[in-house]
């Protein structure tokens, strides 16, 4: 007879805890919650304290006989669910669902996957902690009460079918105000000068920064005429050379936040698919002969804290790998993000830094083997010493002007030997060296370059900004981000195109509604201190029915006067040109998870459906004959194919250009990476750069 039971989530936590632990364990997972609010109604006794009416989920119920059945053959019983909220909840559903005394030391968490760590934890047992239960509990009445309450009010007024959600709602305004934003920017002109010099026959450039000792911009040709007239013919001599050294520090080791981030800049991750595979890491990869290892710690964290044995054994590996200089006589700490942070446990990492990613990588599918690697270089460049960089600025004197060049060069690598943080244009600091150059040297003048600008709207969306922007608002949690942006989503409320969020006309509408009769929802700042409240439950200083009931007692106004003032929407669908060609009606548009499609006004009568084909300019390079135009696959993911498919099967996931290839003639197809777009040959090894609008904009 075994001696125990333990339950986690998953199967694959199951497997690896189980080769851990050893025969006297049985260890069985119960695949997540074993209990919830029930879907057909709202679940929730508002008048008897918020009392929630949990029921067995459906399918779960063949589950929960089986921990039944193996509960009855042992003696204790190990609750081993995730270290975070929702973990403490599915531990406490599950003493309640198998009748387990919830205030016995059956409580075991971990926070990263190994055999240390898992033995360590069950030396060390404790009670359930209810005040993790109830903000969760709270934390999931308050989206009941908001979703349940205002759905059936949009569905009734609006349009079946929509739902709004306390943090859902936020991020949709958050992507329509963008949107505002860029619609009403009003473009202003300025122009640059750019001189390219030559010293002892180097090249550099060098920009117009004064004129008469001040700095001067430049707003239109004929102030750009002015100045080149005074340079005409005037020597450019330099006036000062300014020599600095700067150091620049490592970033912090990995938040989900962060995680999400990077993964979206440099591995093109979604954040469901950064969530998804790091939790994989979590749970345990098989490496062969050293059996099932859980990779990294957990990975829905807001701590940057980092444990001191993890800290000593990155500082030996750094030392002997890449030498003393290159590891700090002190570790590096860092503080929390933000003043909510949670700092319930470690920052993202290596559970050892000795598996260096190359040395397993047979072991990993190619995502696991990015994050993995992501994740590792990340924490080893967090441990190691700074970065020196020598900065020369240069003014260049002509006539009543200066002009300035600036370089860099890093005399010191430090942590940039492994790892530069990325940035959400694509760019990382790379050496920019200027010629030598002294004080009173006269330069070779090769051409003087004007040129026109326009500034730039602010930048829509893309998931790595949102998740940045709702972080640094204090709006949802760790484990909130990659499900709220795939919720909008599914609502068709946002639609992606280039990779960045645009709302939509239902998005638009649900938003318009919610402002006029439910403005606290969509407040930032009350969201945030909701979020401040539900942080507090958790610290034992709230009381969990006390926050809902100042909650709901303006919200409950807020819906009675809803349901009186809100007035009934009639959307009505926008004609086509087009005619359904299977029963001559016209088509309309209608808008679905990825973006717009046709479909037949006959509807239920007809179901024809069309995507909206649109034509790139561009002949198709196969049959000669017909157009390449854009369309998108059953995921939603954009390619380009012929037109006259399924004569012709031309198929390309790059967007081809209509310009030829200058040294072959053959299709060229837009490349796009961190650095920028480029056009690249289908046939010869031919690059060149896409033209495209300047964008002075900051992030």
């Amino acid at each position: 007879m075994a001696d125990a039971l333990v339950i986690v989530e998953s199967p694959s936590k199951a497997k690896t805890i189980g080769k851990y632990l050893g025969s006297k364990f049985i260890v069985k997972a119960s695949m997540g919650h074993v209990r919830d609010l029930p879907k057909s109604q709202i679940g929730v006794e508002v008048e008897n304290d918020f009392n929630p009416k949990y029921i067995t989920i459906r399918g779960k119920g063949s589950i929960l006989k089986e921990l039944k059945d193996a509960r009855k053959k042992v003696k204790k019983v190990y609750l081993a669910a995730d270290p975070d909220r929702e973990g403490e909840a599915i531990a406490w559903h599950l003493a309640h669902a198998l009748e387990l005394d919830d205030t016995a030391d059956c409580r075991v968490v971990f926070n990263e996957i190994t055999k240390q760590a898992v033995k360590d934890a069950f030396k060390t047992p404790r009670k359930i902690n209810m005040d993790l239960v109830n903000a969760q509990q709270a934390r999931r009445i308050l989206d009941r009460l908001v979703g349940y309450k205002i759905s059936p009010l949009l569905w009734k007024k609006v349009k079946k079918g929509l739902s709004a959600g306390r943090v859902q709602s936020v991020a949709v305004k958050i992507i329509l105000d963008r949107e505002n934003e860029i619609d009403d920017f009003e473009p202003e002109e300025y122009w640059s000068i750019t001189a390219k010099l030559t010293a002892d026959g180097n090249p550099f450039e060098a920009k117009f920064h004064k004129l008469n000792g001040a700095k001067t911009e430049l707003g239109s040709e004929a102030e750009v005429q002015a100045i080149l007239k005074q340079i005409e013919g005037a020597d450019f001599t330099i006036k000062e050379v300014k020599e600095k050294e700067r150091s620049r520090n490592p970033s912090a080791p990995f938040t989900t936040s962060s995680l999400q981030q990077e993964a979206a800049r440099k591995l093109n991750f979604r954040a469901s698919k950064t969530m998804s595979v790091a939790q994989q890491l979590y749970e345990g990869v098989d490496l062969g002969k050293e059996g099932t290892v859980g990779l990294i710690t957990y990975m829905r964290t807001d701590s940057t804290r980092i444990a001191a044995s993890a800290q000593e054994e990155a500082k030996e590996y750094i030392v002997g790998k890449y030498g003393e200089p290159f590891a700090p006589e002190t570790p590096r700490n860092y503080s929390k993000k933000a003043a909510n942070a949670q700092d319930a446990h470690e920052a993202i990492r290596p559970t050892s830094i000795l598996r260096d990613p190359d040395s397993i990588k047979s072991f990993m599918s190619r995502d696991q083997f990015r994050l993995y690697k992501l994740v590792w270089e990340r924490f080893v460049a967090s441990q190691m010493s700074s970065a020196i960089l020598d900065t020369l600025s240069v003014d260049i004197a002509a006539g009543d002007t200066i002009f300035r060049a600036a370089g860099s060069k890093v005399r010191f690598q430090g942590f940039m030997k492994v790892y530069v943080e990325g940035n959400d244009d694509g760019t990382t600091e790379e050496d920019r060296l200027l010629p030598p150059l002294k004080s009173g040297d006269v330069l070779e003048k090769q051409e003087i370059e004007p040129k026109q600008h326009f500034t730039q709207p602010p930048p829509r969306y893309t998931e790595a900004r949102l998740v940045k922007t709702l972080e640094e608002l204090g709006i949802g949690r760790p484990s909130t981000y990659a499900p709220t942006l795939e919720t909008i989503q599914k609502r068709g409320y946002v639609a992606i195109e280039e990779k960045k969020f645009m709302p939509t006309e239902l998005g638009e509408l649900v938003i318009e509604q919610m402002e006029e009769f439910f403005p606290e929802i969509l407040n930032v700042e009350f969201t945030a201190n909701m979020e401040g409240d539900l942080d507090h439950v958790e610290e034992g200083s709230e009381d969990w029915v006390k926050v809902l009931a100042e909650f709901y007692e303006s919200f409950e106004k807020r819906l009675e006067f809803a349901e009186e003032e809100m007035k009934e929407i009639e959307i009505e669908d926008e004609v086509s040109d087009e005619i359904c060609e299977k029963c001559g009606k016209p088509l309309v548009y209608k808008l679905g998870r990825f973006g717009k499609f046709l479909a037949c006004s006959g509807f239920p009568d007809c179901r024809n459906t069309k995507p909206i084909i649109k034509d790139i300019g561009v002949t198709c390079p196969k049959c000669k004959e017909g157009h390449v135009v854009e369309r998108r696959s059953k995921k939603g993911r954009i390619f380009y194919g012929c037109d006259k498919y399924p004569e012709c099967d031309f198929v390309s996931w790059d967007r081809p250009s209509a310009k030829p290839c200058p040294s072959c003639g053959s299709l060229m197809i837009e490349k796009r990476n961190k650095k920028g777009a480029r056009l690249q040959c289908t046939s010869c090894d031919h690059q060149e750069p896409v033209d495209e609008p300047d964008d002075e904009s900051a992030d």
